[in-house]
Order: structure tokens, then C-alpha cells, then sequence
């Protein structure tokens, strides 16, 4: 029986048209009608698939982390399972569920059917299956501008990165959780549901995005320079070993600022402090390979 999908790809993107075109002619192959609609806004996405949710079988989104983030309450709303096609510069939620990179491959996954339940966080209600943050990566996400991504890819983010750095200041916040409050002077907070964020760094080296927690970590450094010694550690998500690193794994956490401050959810901004952070256990169902493979 042929499947219909929903196949929402920003065809205007640096590589968007000839990617979609792939993803087409491969999904064909596989005897998957894809239905592509275009989304200008990434506010339109979860409506669009809303919309569609009676004629297909499934929504595939092409794009990078802030897309399939912008996907997340509309395959909910509309129970469908999500397919991924990795089209992002990071791509940190295909990498943490073993999705290739390689749009062929990533559509060989989605013809093989198998899903997966995954867990979203919520900021403030709004969405986030990687990470969630303050500091450092807001004042990068404000900074790096889709031009920059598009011109430079990666390396737009390492120059944005070095510039980011070299201006940070400490900042005081309050974390409170189950367990404990604390007031502390930080560089970054960061909230993570997945295993992966920021091309490639582990969130906490035992995370999973099933697992039905939040895992936090607080940058206590006094100077920025710091960060390159730990950078093998944030990598393997070892960073809790620090002394300047407070790490803290519950299911909700509030922080407040003695000012607003602008939070990345997923690479985009979406809301600022005072910030609830919570987690909705096994709310996406996504394609992604067999566990294990």
C-alpha cells in the first residue's frame, strides 16, 4: 500500500531545491507519495502539518534543528510520526537519534518505518528536543544571522563563537529544582532533553532523549578562556567533572535573573526569564533507525 507523506523542505535554503529533489525521487523508490508544501515562516510549520494531518500518513521535515523544533507541537497535535531529513548546519537532533546526514540514507530510514518515542522539553511552553539555554549560546543565536549561516555553515559559527567569547561576562541567576536552590554566577545555563547540542557536544555523557529527565549544567568560570581547556570534556559530555561546572539532573527547573534574559531554544530564541523548564516524556513519535543498529 503506498504511503503519503507530508514533505515540508525550505527549497529556498544555500542547498534546499537539490536536496528536496533527492528526497523526492528517493521516497518514490521507496513507494512513499510525498506531498511537498512549501513553509516560508517557521511559525506556519506545526499549522501546515495541522492542516494536512487527514491526507498523509506521516510529515517529513527537511532542515536543520530549528525547523524540525518548529515541527514538534504540529506532529503532535495532528498524531503523526515525524520524518527527519537532515539540512541544518548542526543537525544535533539527527545525530542523537543515529539519523544519517546523507538525505538518500535519511530517506531509507523513513521507508523502513520504524519509530521511535522521544521526549520533548518545554521553556516557558515553548519547544526544545535538544537544548535550551541562556548566556553564551543566546548572545550566539542573536549574533549568527541567517545570512552568516548560509555563506559561511560551520565556520560562520566558530567567528561568531570567538567574538561571543571574547566579550562574555559572568551573570547571576537562581536555579531552583526538585532538591535544592541555589544562586550562582554563570557564563551559560544550559537545559538539555537530548544527547546532543552545538554540533556535536554531549549535553551530559548519559543522556538520552527518552529518558525522561532534564540534565543542566551551569558554566561557573570566572573567564571565558577557560572553556578551551574543557572543550575534550563538553565534547564526551564529562564537563560535571569541573569544579566550575554545576551539574544537575531533574525533571523541572526554574531560573530566575535579576534582568530578562533572551533564551536559544534549539538555535532560535524563543522566550526569555524568568524561565520554567519542564518535560513532556515520550511526546514525538519520530522514523529513526532500529536501536542498537
Amino acid at each position: 500500500m503506498t504511503r503519503r507523506a507530508l514533505l515540508i523542505v525550505n527549497t529556498k535554503s544555500r542547498s534546499g531545491a537539490a536536496q528536496c529533489d533527492t528526497a523526492v525521487e528517493r521516497l518514490k523508490n521507496h513507494g512513499i507519495e510525498p506531498v511537498h508544501v512549501e513553509c516560508g515562516r517557521r511559525e506556519d510549520l506545526s499549522p501546515l502539518i495541522v492542516e494536512h494531518a487527514h491526507d498523509v500518513d506521516c510529515a517529513i521535515v527537511g532542515g536543520g534543528d530549528g525547523t524540525i523544533n518548529a515541527a514538534a507541537f504540529g506532529v503532535i497535535e495532528a498524531r503523526l510520526p515525524l520524518g527527519i531529513l537532515p539540512m541544518g548546519t548542526a543537525n544535533d537532533l539527527a545525530r542523537t537519534l543515529g539519523i544519517p546526514f546523507d538525505i538518500d540514507a535519511a530517506a531509507d530510514v523513513i521507508a523502513a518505518g520504524i519509530t521511535r518515542k522521544i521526549d520533548l522539553g518545554l521553556v516557558n511552553g515553548e519547544p526544545f528536543f535538544n537544548v535550551a539555554s541562556l548566556g553564551l549560546s543566546a548572545e550566539l543565536a542573536q549574533k549568527l544571522t541567517r545570512d552568516i549561516k548560509r555563506r559561511w555553515g560551520r565556520l560562520g559559527y566558530a567567528l561568531v563563537a570567538l567574538k561571543v567569547l571574547a566579550q562574555a561576562k559572568p551573570f547571576r541567576a537562581t536555579i531552583a529544582s526538585d532538591n535544592e536552590s541555589v544562586r550562582v554566577k554563570t557564563l551559560q545555563i544550559a537545559v538539555g532533553n537530548g544527547r546532543f547540542y552545538g554540533g556535536g557536544n554531549a549535553v551530559e555523557k548519559d543522556a538520552a532523549i527518552d529518558d525522561q529527565h532534564l540534565d543542566l549544567y551551569s558554566l561557573e568560570l570566572e573567564r571565558a578562556w577557560k572553556l578551551a581547556l574543557m572543550a575534550r570534556s563538553f565534547r564526551y559530555g564529562q564537563h560535571g567533572a569541573w569544579e566550575e561546572v554545576r551539574a544537575v539532573r531533574a525533571k523541572e527547573f526554574d531560573i530566575r535573573t535579576r534582568k530578562p534574559r533572551p533564551i536559544n531554544a534549539d538555535g532560535e530564541i524563543v522566550t526569555q526569564t524568568p524561565a520554567h523548564f519542564s518535560i513532556r516524556p515520550a511526546a514525538v513519535t519520530v522514523f529513526a533507525p532500529k536501536q542498537g543498529d
